[in-house]
C-alpha cells in the first residue's frame, strides 16, 4: 500500500463531530468530484463518480450522518482499465439535492443549480475545525504524497486556479508555506518540507500516518548523520595518510641526501618517530616525544623537515 493510501485510509475514518465540519467536507468532495447531471427521465441528479473506494465510503457516510440521506451507489468496471472500478453515488430526490446544496451554501433558492469545479463557499470555512475537515475532503479527492523513504512531497491537484488558490489559502491558515504551480492543464498546491508535511497531517488529524512519517524521518536523519560522520572520518583518515606518506618520503630523502645525523635534536627525534610510526596521528607522535609536545609543535617540526627536503631537491 502506498503512503498516500495509508493517509487516505486514516482520513476516511475521521468524521468531524459538529455538523458544520461535516458540511465543509461534503462541500470539498462536491467541489472536486461532484456534478449535476440529468437522468433519463430528465430529472436532476447530483452525482459523485470516483475510482477511489475510500472517498466513496466517506461521502456515503457523511451524507448519512449529516442529512440522513442514503445515496444510490453503483459500481462500474472501467472500460479502458479493466481492473479498475468506478463508484457512482447519486442523489436523485429533488428535496434531498436541495437540502445538500443549501447545506453547503451552494444555493439559497429552491432552484437546483450546481457548477462543477467551483471553490467552496468560504462561509463554510470560517473556523479552523471546518478548514481541517475541508482539507481532509480535498486530500481524499485530489491529494497524494510520495513515499517518505524516497523524499518528501505532498500535493493537491486542482482543476483550476481558483480551486488551487483556495486550497493554498486554507493551508496557509495554519502557518504552512504551501505553493502553487501549473502542471499542464492542472494547478498543483504542494509542500516539500518534511516538517511542513508532518504539520499538515496533524492539521488533517491523520495522527497514525503522522507518527509513521516521523519515524521514517528520524531513521533517515540518523542514517544521514552516521553517513556524514563516516564520510568525514574517512576524509580525515585519507588526509592523514596522504600527509604521513609525504612526510615519510621527505624524511627518507633527507636521510639519503643530507643525513639524519646532521639534523638538530628536535628534528632528528621527530624524523625517527615518524619513520617508525607512519600511521600515528600528530597527537600520538607528540605524546611519544620526551618531553611530550603538542600537535602544533609536532606539525611545526614536520613542516621544517618538509621545507628542508624541498630545498635539497632544488640543489
Amino acid at each position: 500500500m502506498s503512503f498516500s493510501a495509508v493517509v487516505k485510509e486514516e482520513l476516511r475514518s475521521i468524521v468531524g463531530a459538529p455538523r458544520h465540519c461535516q458540511l465543509s467536507e461534503i462541500a470539498a468532495i462536491l467541489s472536486f468530484e461532484g456534478e449535476l447531471v440529468d437522468t433519463i427521465d430528465g430529472e436532476a441528479c447530483l452525482r459523485v463518480q470516483t475510482e477511489n473506494y475510500l472517498l466513496a465510503r466517506k461521502y456515503f457516510t457523511l451524507l448519512r450522518k449529516t442529512f440522513n440521506i442514503y445515496t444510490i451507489v453503483r459500481v462500474r468496471q472501467n472500460s479502458i482499465k479493466q481492473k479498475t472500478l468506478s463508484y457512482i453515488l447519486e442523489i436523485t430526490e429533488k428535496k434531498d439535492i436541495l437540502r445538500v446544496l443549501q447545506g453547503i451554501k451552494s444555493i439559497q433558492t429552491q432552484e437546483i443549480m450546481f457548477q462543477k469545479n467551483v471553490p467552496v463557499n468560504e462561509m463554510l470555512l470560517k473556523n479552523h475545525c471546518c478548514i481541517r475537515s475541508f482539507l481532509r475532503g480535498a486530500f481524499l479527492c485530489v491529494g497524494s504524497m510520495s513515499d517518505p523513504e524516497k523524499g518528501y512531497h505532498l500535493e493537491f491537484v486542482a482543476n483550476n486556479l481558483e480551486q488551487a488558490k483556495q486550497l493554498e489559502r486554507m493551508i496557509q491558515e495554519f502557518s504552512l508555506e504551501a505553493k502553487t504551480v501549473q502542471r499542464k492543464k492542472y494547478y498543483v498546491v504542494y509542500l516539500k518540507e518534511g516538517s511542513q508535511i508532518v504539520d499538515l497531517l496533524n492539521v488533517m488529524e491523520a495522527h497514525v500516518a503522522l507518527m509513521e512519517l516521523e519515524n521514517t524521518r528520524i531513521v533517515k536523519e540518523v542514517r544521514n548523520s552516521v553517513n556524514r560522520r563516516v564520510n568525514c572520518e574517512t576524509a580525515n583518515i585519507s588526509k592523514t595518510v596522504l600527509a604521513s606518506s609525504k612526510q615519510v618520503e621527505d624524511i627518507r630523502y633527507i636521510a639519503k641526501a643530507y643525513g639524519l645525523g646532521n639534523l638538530g635534536v628536535n628534528l632528528a627525534e621527530i624524523a625517527e618517530l615518524r619513520l617508525d610510526n607512519p600511521e600515528a596521528t600528530l597527537k600520538e607522535l607528540g605524546e611519544m616525544m620526551s618531553p611530550p609536545v603538542g600537535k602544533s609543535g609536532v606539525n611545526h617540526r614536520l613542516r621544517k623537515l618538509s621545507e628542508l627536503a624541498d630545498r635539497l631537491r632544488m640543489q
